[in-house]
């Protein structure tokens, strides 16, 4: 069966795309089966803009008929965007955070960082 997947409110399209998944079948029910699955979608399809090297991850977190509703779930740069910011005589300074905000939630952060050229000195 084919469902219809749903992003956020927040985003400006909600129609992402459709997805597949075998019928139900006895003790087995396809909406157990769509739960937890994880898509990763493009922002500039969800934003309609032109800013295509951000990619979202979002979780299948309700079935409500033959739509998923997704919820947040991660945040990642292309890799030809992440090596295009890497570069010679640089250096690389990466960090990680685990926060928990006040509702219980943790997100774990991760910070990416590059220091300038260093300048030229005269001999």
């Amino acid at each position: 069966d084919w469902y219809d997947i749903k992003a956020p409110s927040y985003f400006a399209q909600r129609q992402v795309g459709k997805t597949l998944v075998t019928r139900t079948q006895g003790t087995k029910i396809a909406s157990d089966g769509l739960k937890g699955r994880v898509f990763e979608v493009s922002l500039a399809d969800l934003m309609n803009n032109e800013t295509a090297y951000t990619k979202m991850r979002l979780i299948c977190e309700d079935v409500q008929g033959k739509n998923l509703l997704l919820n947040f779930h991660g945040m990642t740069f292309a890799t030809d965007k992440l090596k295009s910011l890497v570069k010679k005589w640089q250096t690389l300074i990466e960090a990680t955070v685990d926060a928990k905000t006040t509702d219980g939630f943790v997100l774990r952060l991760f910070c990416i960082g590059f220091t300038k050229k260093a300048a030229e000195i005269g001999r």
